[in-house]
């Protein structure tokens, strides 16, 4: 029962990843909708799906439980910050044709993460997760100096995803909950920018106003499915953490990123520099050392405790 349990697992989180990787292919469809746009009808879109999945779950009295605390508010309310960001840097990278870099920003972003665990909340790394780090950032300087310029959207997106874990640390609810909260916080936002644009001419940052929504047929069915491309891979997320360790969910991730730089390469293509050649193999070797001593001390973690349960019952 438990092996198929892992296999469902492993199933459901390689199914999330192949959803997040191809997902630029789907934004590039919306390449001619001004990013803001979008972005607003992904967050109300979102809302849709989740609030039926949890009034299916009879789950939707617990988003009253989140925002109940100060606590709880406070969390989510900068969860939907950072989140907007991340989600609307993403956007506009795609629509742009920096595709690149964005599958640059999420294979940084585990060690990221990583770095922002050590400084924020004091935890502790071996010294080859050290070295991990540290290749990665030679691998963006390396890649900074040779371009002339940082590759602002690949940081930006990996600090910005790494920010959001560290707040999410702080919100007790599952994920589903958390982001439908989220989501819910930022519709008010949404709404009033859809109303702007097509009521009152706004154009926002990107000087074009087009009110797609309604107009087009076509873009107003891929602007609706950006509510389930959001929340389905999140949903099989949730349920692939509850069944395969960490080290196996941390491993599957990789091919989020690795996907999103074939698309980027293959499909789009987008210039790959050769200090992109340079910088990408570097990170490539940096995040297999990490996975690797993240496996051997899960292992080790395990053993322990295992180890520990079976003392506690030996009889002295």
């Amino acid at each position: 029962m438990r092996a198929s349990e892992a296999a469902k697992g492993i199933a459901a989180m390689i199914a999330a990843c192949l959803i997040w990787g191809l997902s630029p292919i789907f934004y590039k469809l919306l390449a001619h909708v001004p990013p803001l746009e979008v972005l607003s009808h992904r967050t109300i879109w979102s809302l849709v799906l989740f609030g039926l999945v949890l009034a299916a779950q009879g789950r939707v009295a617990e988003i009253a439980r989140v925002l109940g605390t100060a606590r709880g508010a406070l969390a989510v309310l900068l969860a939907a910050a950072t989140i907007s960001v991340n989600w609307g840097l993403f956007i506009w990278a795609i629509q742009v044709g920096r595709t690149v870099e964005t599958s640059l920003g999420y294979f940084v972003y585990p060690l990221v993460s990583v770095l922002f665990g050590v400084v924020l909340l004091r935890e502790r790394l071996s010294g080859a997760q050290w070295a991990a780090v540290g290749l990665a950032a030679f691998a963006v300087a390396v890649l900074t100096w040779g371009l002339g310029a940082a590759p602002w959207v690949s940081l930006t997106l990996a600090a910005s995803f790494g920010v959001y874990g560290v707040i999410k640390k702080f919100v007790t609810t599952g994920p589903v909950v958390s982001v439908t909260t989220e989501v819910l916080i930022l519709m008010p936002l949404a709404a009033v920018w859809l109303w702007g644009v097509h009521n009152q001419g706004w154009i926002g940052p990107s000087g074009r106003n087009l009110g797609t929504f309604g107009h087009s047929l076509s873009d107003s069915l891929v602007l609706m499915l950006s509510g389930p491309l959001t929340a389905a891979p999140l949903i099989l997320f949730s349920y692939a953490s509850r069944r395969i360790t960490m080290a196996t969910v941390g491993l599957v991730q990789y091919l989020n990123p690795t996907l999103q730089f074939l698309v980027a390469t293959l499909v789009f293509a987008e210039p790959f520099t050769r200090w992109h050649g340079i910088a990408f193999p570097l990170i490539w070797v940096a995040l297999g050392a990490y996975s690797l001593s993240a496996i051997r001390q899960e292992r080790s973690l395990r053993r322990a405790a295992t180890s520990s349960g079976t003392s506690s019952t030996t009889p002295t």
